[in-house]
């Protein structure tokens, strides 16, 4: 399996000089819970960073916490989850799961929102990813499970999938089979991160302990979802693992393993200019 570098995060997307507002990505965040609320204000940082437009939705009170903080903070949109629809045909991309509990509302709004709007870039994550229907995943999808997640997956798909493999096979195989299966793409997350869409695969290598902090997944998920805006999604997928990645070596290179998500979230524009850019 090849890995990725940085010669291929050069291939993004960059805005055009004369470009307008929207024409460099417009991005829909579901996420957040009563009782995870960090995870939003990370999605909306990163992600604000990178595309034009930002559209964020969670449940009432977490949407109010992301209000108070935009008195600080104002590059986000905060929608109610009763126009999710409206604003899903008119993004680019939508994300779905960060923050978002493992219990029946998850469940129901990722699978309604899935078979609706099937059409649609996806990245699912987190609760979503957990809670979500497998048969319901969308073509070109991106989903990014850890270990335990991806396991789950596995687990699903033995159950209701009579070509699935008895025996779980190496991560590599697994992610592979399960990608050209579904159509999708699927980002196993790890010391070593492995990618596979139905046509390839790849291997991310660099990163470091200091990744294993709560929240730095999110992170990963948030910038993938504004690359997918305006990328393929496959180099989306790959060029975001790099980035975040080496993202978390800069900062282990000053700090050692004692950072956390904001400071990931903090570093990723800097590692971005030079990687895309090479300034």
């Amino acid at each position: 399996m090849n890995s990725v570098t940085t010669a291929d995060v050069k291939k993004l997307h960059l805005p055009k000089v004369g470009s307008h507002k929207g024409q460099n990505g417009r991005l829909l965040i579901i996420g957040g819970s009563h009782l995870f609320h960090a995870a939003s204000i990370w999605a909306l940082e990163v992600a604000s960073r990178i595309v034009d437009l930002v559209h964020y939705s969670s449940v009432p009170e977490n949407n109010e916490i992301v209000m108070e903080v935009k008195k600080q903070f104002r590059d986000g949109i905060v929608i109610p989850r009763d126009h999710i629809d409206e604003y899903i045909e008119e993004d680019d991309c939508v994300l779905i799961g960060p923050g978002m509990v493992r219990d029946s509302e998850t469940e129901t709004l990722t699978n309604t929102l899935l078979r609706k709007h099937a059409s649609k870039q996806w990245v699912i994550d987190a609760g979503a990813l957990q809670m979500m229907d497998i048969s319901l995943i969308p073509q070109n999808a991106i989903l990014t499970p850890h270990h335990g997640e991806f396991r789950g997956l596995w687990e699903k798909c033995q159950m209701a999938n009579a070509k699935c493999p008895i025996e779980y096979p190496s991560d590599e195989d697994g992610v592979k089979w399960f990608a050209k299966h579904y159509r999708c793409i699927v980002l196993l997350k790890g010391q070593q991160d492995i990618a596979a869409s139905p046509k390839e695969s790849r291997m991310i290598e660099v990163g470091n302990e200091g990744m294993t902090k709560g929240g730095t997944g999110d992170v990963l998920a948030w910038l993938i979802a504004a690359l997918a805006c305006k990328n393929d999604p496959f180099l989306a997928t790959t060029a975001g693992s790099v980035i975040n990645k080496t993202a978390g070596d800069e900062l282990y290179r000053v700090v050692g393993p004692f950072f956390n998500a904001s400071d990931l979230a903090a570093q990723i524009p800097k590692t971005m200019r030079w990687l895309v850019t090479g300034v």
